[in-house]
């Protein structure tokens, strides 16, 4: 069982910056497509940014930009570098694991992210 474990979020003012992070458990890590999705109050989940296990990277077009992820396959770890935040970034963050191997997809606990004055 894979676990996951976001952390960095928190409250920032518009035009500020955070840097989420996810750190994985486990040995099969660097087969994982890593994702961040996240979900507004009154809205459906939506997928933020993605980076493959190949490192290849898609971005939703609403944080090209301004949202970078990167994944660190030594650390087990996946960031979403977020710059120039505005308050429709306001949400949940979660991170989320794709398998490559087994197929198997899992979920954190999610972390808030609140961007107001």
């Amino acid at each position: 069982q894979v676990q996951l474990v976001e952390s960095g979020g928190g409250l920032v003012q518009p035009g500020g910056s955070l840097r989420l992070s996810c750190a994985a458990s486990g040995s099969m890590f660097k087969f994982y497509h890593m994702h961040w999705y996240r979900q507004a109050p009154g809205k459906q989940r939506e997928l933020v940014a993605r980076i493959t296990a190949a490192g290849f990277t898609n971005y939703h077009d609403s944080v090209k930009g301004r949202f970078t992820i990167f994944r660190d396959n030594d650390k087990n770890t996946v960031d979403l570098q977020m710059n120039s935040l505005n308050p429709e970034d306001t949400a949940v963050y979660y991170c989320n694991a794709l398998n490559t191997v087994s197929g198997y997809t899992h979920w954190g606990q999610g972390t808030q992210v609140t961007v107001s004055s």
